[in-house]
């Protein structure tokens, strides 16, 4: 389960918003490609997309409100200046692409990109989410070369995220149950959007819908946590109006919590407990599993 994931990839215990920054990443190669808009770009999938670009020898431009130029989803009079010259754009909503306005704005926003010359179009979004099916549709406009990136539960929401106080603190707190969940990195996110940005259009009006290799329960990620970090670690199930009784301790606002908790119930039902080829589809080989990415995070001190 992933809330959306361009509104969960954002989330911390302490702070559920986002904080836009912006960087420019440059090389000295910039002039043989055109630039790629990275809007989200400081979040688990984002940052990692630029990172890859920038080794690429690509230039990258970090959409944020407070970059220069500015980006807001909200305020299109700064969309054409975030677009000026990029011939390829990332795209992770804000606040949320289930949200009952994203199809408009994402559908004014890839026409505007289009006719600027910015066709490649790729957009994360969720798997099993009925109402983020507008938003994926409203990218498609004429013209465009869009992918879409429905993504399972991020790996990194345990080591980046939400849940890292509570790995930290030994006892993971969430509303879950037993329900499993194909975990995934937001490394192999970052490859697959790479790889639609830059690509020789393979993955032009595709959806790539991207899991780990194997279904996990909180408690058996618990576990792989606590053998890799060498901490003791649990799972503590809650119910979803416990859960938003903690949350409305960390000081979300009442419609927040409103809105996480309806989105846990909805989504914790098993709907999304089903592993998919599309990782090895999108490139070549299969997912890296929770276990190795543990490992990982643990060895670079996630949890130190």
């Amino acid at each position: 389960m992933r809330a959306s994931l361009s509104a969960m990839e954002r989330l911390t215990t302490a702070q559920l918003t986002v904080r836009m920054t912006t960087t420019r990443h440059t090389t000295t190669q910039q002039t043989q490609h055109p630039t790629t808009l990275v809007l989200g770009g400081t979040g688990k999938t984002g940052r990692r997309i630029a990172e890859r670009l920038t080794a690429a020898g690509r230039p990258v431009r970090i959409g944020s409100r407070g970059g220069e130029p500015p980006f807001d989803w909200e305020d299109r009079a700064t969309w054409a200046p975030a677009l000026r010259g990029t011939g390829a754009a990332y795209l992770a909503y804000y606040p949320d692409i289930a949200d009952p306005g994203a199809a408009d704005t994402l559908r004014a926003f890839a026409e505007q990109a289009v006719r600027g010359g910015t066709r490649r179009l790729v957009l994360l979004s969720a798997r099993g989410m009925d109402a983020t099916l507008p938003a994926e549709r409203a990218v498609a406009v004429d013209g465009a070369e869009w992918t879409v990136i429905r993504a399972s539960w991020f790996f990194q929401n345990f080591s980046e995220g939400i849940l890292r106080d509570g790995v930290l603190g030994g006892e993971i707190v969430f509303p879950a149950g037993d329900v499993k969940e194909p975990f995934i990195d937001a490394d192999d996110i970052a490859e697959v959007a790479v790889a639609a940005l830059t690509g020789d259009g393979q993955h032009a009006g595709r959806i790539h819908d991207l899991t780990g290799p194997r279904l996990l329960t909180f408690a058996e990620v618990a576990a792989e946590i606590a053998r890799a970090s060498g901490r003791a670690v649990r799972y503590a199930p809650v119910s979803a109006a416990e859960y938003g009784a903690l949350l409305s301790g960390y000081g979300l606002s009442d419609d927040l919590v409103a809105f996480l908790t309806e989105l846990f119930g909805t989504l914790l039902d098993g709907r999304n407990a089903r592993v998919t080829d599309g990782v090895h589809r999108a490139l070549g080989r299969a997912p890296r599993d929770f276990a190795d990415s543990a490992r990982e995070a643990a060895a670079d001190g996630a949890w130190a």
